[in-house]
């Protein structure tokens, strides 16, 4: 089996046929899907197809690009969605300075209050960072010190410098298609030293679709293409790759039935 461990399923991309992109993906052996909640006002959308299907689960956050004034959640309020049986995660959160569509000390303000509600929870915070590897390492090192909280970096498409931080963190690492990109050597290069059970791997669709795919609309069927690039990285067998990662999945997720 393998796991999907980051989509978003509620997307408008998937409005018209997310039945058949869930059989799919069941048939291409993907088991088990996270779709992940941007904001606060989604949250009962993306719950309620966590709810409708089997094997899919659902995580309660806000992107940092959606973390404005308005939207600097309180650990208590994501805590507070976590009591159902089908939130398995906090997030999606972090730092993004790619675009600087919002300030980042709000940025920050709302990651700190994740981390809290990972803290609290036991749940893990699902960390997007972009172009902002410095930060992040340091707010998740100094929020370590407050109190142990466990997650992953999202779509790492990074710094081996946030790689190893992460790692050395107890942090797990999520790989999407981007590693199958022409261009993406650096990034290949980057995992050479990330142990195997930290690693995990996703779609982040509809975005980011893998080779053969690029440029079209990504499905969690598509993860296959992400694992086999993993195993040739790591000089595996793909369907050991695929145990492996889904190993990690429900060592990281605990809250998720296999």
């Amino acid at each position: 089996m393998l796991v999907d461990s980051h989509c978003h399923l509620n997307f408008l991309d998937f409005k018209d046929d997310l039945d058949a992109v869930i059989t799919r993906a069941r048939e291409a052996g993907v088991g088990v899907m996270q779709t992940i909640c941007t904001e606060m006002a989604e949250f009962d959308e993306v719950r309620g197809i966590a709810e409708r299907y089997e094997g899919v689960y659902c995580s309660v956050g806000v992107h940092p690009n959606d973390s404005g004034e308005s939207e600097i959640v309180s650990a208590e309020e994501l805590i507070a969605k976590t009591s159902h049986p089908k939130v398995i995660g906090i997030g999606e959160t972090g730092l993004d300075y790619h675009y600087e569509r919002t300030d980042r000390e709000l940025q920050k303000r709302s990651f700190i209050e994740h981390i809290k509600a990972a803290r609290e929870t036991g749940l893990p915070v699902i960390v997007h960072t972009r172009d902002a590897d410095e930060d992040t390492i340091n707010i998740l090192t100094g929020e370590m010190t407050k109190g142990k909280f466990k997650g992953l970096i999202h779509c790492f498409s990074s710094s081996k410098y946030l790689a190893d931080k992460a790692v050395e963190l107890g942090f797990y690492i999520s790989l999407s298609g981007i590693i199958t990109f022409k261009n993406a050597q650096t990034i290949r290069d980057a995992l050479a030293d990330v142990p195997l059970d930290r690693l995990l791997v996703e779609t982040d669709a509809p975005y980011l679709a893998p080779i053969p795919y690029r440029g079209k609309r990504n499905e969690p069927s598509f993860v296959i293409h992400t694992n086999k690039m993993l195993s040739h990285i790591k000089s595996i067998a793909e369907d050991e790759c695929a145990k492996i990662t889904t190993d990690n999945f429900f060592r990281l997720f605990n809250k998720a039935k296999k």
